[in-house]
């Protein structure tokens, strides 16, 4: 059942609702160019409106966000007790959206998301915590995508066979035919049941940092004899030592220093094959689950920012929709510097997601952790700017980009 307000803005709100009678998971579109924001179940608009974002000096920022905090009645602790009624906080750092009586057709406000007031009401009824808001310059629109990288939930295998004797002895054996028992679950009863009682999830792949890699080598090398002391992810006196040590035995140029050369070395000499350069975090209600390495393939190549929401799971089968969008991103020349990228994304060549998906690769065991874990709602970003000042307690991955274009 779909209905409409007469709010000054083309408005169709969705009573559709997802698996167990939970409302579907939605998604927030902001574009700084149209002055616009869309509301999305999957790639179907239920809500739209008129905004005001930042004016020059208080742009509102571009990324990746989710709604941390929902108050009625709220007022700036920055701009002296501004009243922000429906207030949806986006970041700890005071980026919001919020109603407003000045709603003008440009960018007006102080960082935060201006709506109107009606509609600023009826979206407040329409979203949790956790529903994630993207802001574009460009209008962003997500897309169905399929592909095999994309983790679907583990559904319960049906048994399909008792205990019932399969093959009888041959001083068993009869003229009469020999009936096996077969159980069959109960059409009736959903497959994903148990996976739908759990929380969302967020994802985030991204390169690895120099403090991953450093507790990898120190590990390692404590594995092999080398005292590397604690893996704590500080090259101090000990572990550099540990590398002099094993520079030496491998015949490798001696300075103590965690080079490739070293760490490929270090990798094979432990029979771990490549080594990782990739990093999967997952969090939950806000809270880091777990991390684990994976295997970005042309690192040089930057990876883009990308943004997957999981939901519309069928009871029956277990699967689920995947919806993709592709946000714009210019790195910095020290970011490119530090991480090795000499050929940056197009975010509007084709297929760009899936492209970019080809190139990573997650270890077996993390890949039926996600599958135990996935339920509606959850999501996955991949971008090469890694944890953000953004990301902290209380929130999901914040992933905050940089326009190409002036703001």
């Amino acid at each position: 059942m779909r209905f409409t307000f007469g709010l000054g803005a083309a408005i169709a709100l969705s009573a559709s609702v997802a698996f167990a009678g939970e409302p579907a998971p939605l998604q927030i579109v902001v574009s700084r160019d149209q002055q616009s924001l869309v509301v999305y179940d999957g790639d179907t608009v239920v809500a739209t409106s008129n905004v005001s974002t930042g004016k020059a000096g208080h742009a509102t920022p571009t990324g990746i966000f989710s709604i941390l905090e929902k108050r009625r009645f709220h007022k700036s602790n920055i701009y002296s007790n501004a009243p922000m009624p429906f207030m949806q906080r986006l970041t700890w750092s005071g980026i919001a959206l919020h109603a407003s009586n000045h709603v003008p057709s440009y960018p007006a406000s102080h960082g935060c998301v201006r709506m109107p007031d009606a509609f600023a009401k009826q979206l407040f009824k329409m979203t949790g915590r956790g529903v994630h808001v993207l802001i574009s310059d460009r209008q962003l629109t997500p897309a169905a995508i399929s592909d095999p990288f994309l983790f679907q939930p583990k559904g319960n295998e049906p048994e399909l066979l008792s205990d019932a004797t399969l093959r009888p002895g041959v001083s068993q054996v009869h003229t009469e035919s020999v009936e096996v028992a077969t159980i069959e679950p109960p059409a009736e009863k959903p497959v994903v049941a148990e996976t739908q009682k759990q929380p969302p999830i967020r994802m985030l792949i991204t390169h690895r940092g120099s403090r991953e890699i450093t507790m990898d080598i120190q590990n390692l090398l404590n594995e092999l004899g080398y005292a590397a002391g604690l893996a704590d992810g500080y090259t101090g006196v000990q572990t550099s030592d540990a590398i002099k040590a094993f520079q030496t035995a491998e015949n490798l140029p001696i300075d103590g220093k965690p080079t490739t050369a070293f760490i490929d070395a270090l990798y094979a000499k432990a029979g771990k094959g490549k080594p990782p350069n990739g990093q999967l975090l997952v969090r939950r209600d806000f809270e880091p689950l777990f991390e684990t390495p994976v295997l970005i393939e042309q690192p040089d190549v930057a990876l883009g920012t990308h943004f997957f929401q999981f939901q519309d799971i069928d009871a029956l089968t277990g699967k689920g929709a995947w919806f993709a969008m592709t946000l714009d991103n210019a790195l910095s020349g020290p970011m490119k510097k530090r991480l090795g990228i000499t050929v940056e994304e197009d975010p509007a060549a084709f297929n760009a997601a899936k492209r970019t998906l080809a190139r990573i690769t997650v270890p077996d065991e993390t890949r039926s952790r996600i599958e135990e874990l996935l339920a509606e709602g959850s999501s996955l970003t991949i971008s090469d700017m890694g944890l953000g000042q953004e990301t902290g307690d209380g929130t999901d991955f914040v992933t905050v980009t940089r326009s190409r274009s002036k703001s």
